[in-house]
């Protein structure tokens, strides 16, 4: 399992990926972000999936760059080539996958500007090697296990967000999926891209440089609960309150059966 979140504002762009790698009933920490200057312009790519998939489509990616990187003047044209080494590794090794009982399932987030952009990309590409571009209006995308970071992005991220708002959301979704996701885990790496820099800022943080944040965050969230408008709630536990079960399965008011129990002859 992996957690890999892609996101685009205005400003720039904001990768995360966790580093978590099972193998069977063994966990080790790899790193999920590789980062590629071409014509001294920078592009990232995260992957979820198969690790050894992984290795070898970036290792033939490599290649292509070393080959065709000077006809990469625009981020798609770089995605482009890595779609294609993820079909020609699909081709030798999808087969003997499958009969090995594993699924060829490598989803990509790749991210930068290149000398021909006119602003930065992110884009999705899919285990077939078709991609989407992702676009302002939802301003991320997700790799790995999806589900439980989700939320806390669709309600909170908008594409007018500066980079550090982006950032802290991420962290967010991140922690809402380590809590959830038994595969996934710290370390994370974090990389950030300013709109029209050309160059990346990098980080690795552990789980005790984010610990106050995750503590913070859930103290905050019950605090929240506690506070939500309940007047809807009260006519819903008045009824509670009025009415119990008996032995018998019956309900019945409290008042009735207080009567009830005064009519009651005393032995």
């Amino acid at each position: 399992m992996t957690f890999c979140v892609g996101i685009k504002v205005e400003g720039g762009l904001v990768g995360l990926a966790d580093t978590r790698v099972t193998s069977g009933s063994e966990c080790i920490t790899a790193r999920k972000v590789s980062v590629f200057n071409i014509g001294g312009c920078p592009m990232f790519i995260m992957t979820s999936g198969l690790r050894s998939v992984r290795d070898k489509v970036v290792t033939y990616f490599e290649e292509s760059i070393q080959k065709h990187g000077r006809s990469f003047d625009r981020l798609f044209r770089a995605v482009n080539a890595l779609s294609e080494q993820i079909r020609i590794v699909a081709k030798e090794d999808k087969e003997a996958l499958h009969e090995s009982g594993l699924t060829f399932n490598m989803h990509t987030l790749v991210g930068g500007q290149l000398k021909n952009d006119i602003e930065h990309k992110l884009y999705l590409v899919y285990p077939q090697g078709n991609w989407v571009e992702i676009e302002p209006g939802t301003p991320y995308s997700i790799i790995g296990a999806t589900g439980y970071g989700k939320p806390v992005l669709d309600r909170t991220l908008t594409y007018g967000d500066s980079m550090a708002f982006a950032l802290r959301i991420a962290c967010l979704a991140f922690d809402s999926t380590r809590l959830s996701a038994a595969d996934v885990d710290f370390p994370i790496d974090i990389v950030l891209y300013k709109k029209n820099s050309f160059q990346f800022t990098q980080r690795r943080f552990v789980k005790g440089d984010l610990a106050p944040i995750s503590q913070w965050w859930q103290e905050r969230l019950r605090e929240s609960v506690k506070q939500l408008p309940a007047e809807w709630q009260t006519d819903l536990f008045e009824e509670v309150e009025r009415t119990a079960f008996v032995p018998n399965g019956r309900v019945v008011d409290k008042p009735k059966r207080r009567a009830a129990a005064k009519k009651k002859p005393t032995p």
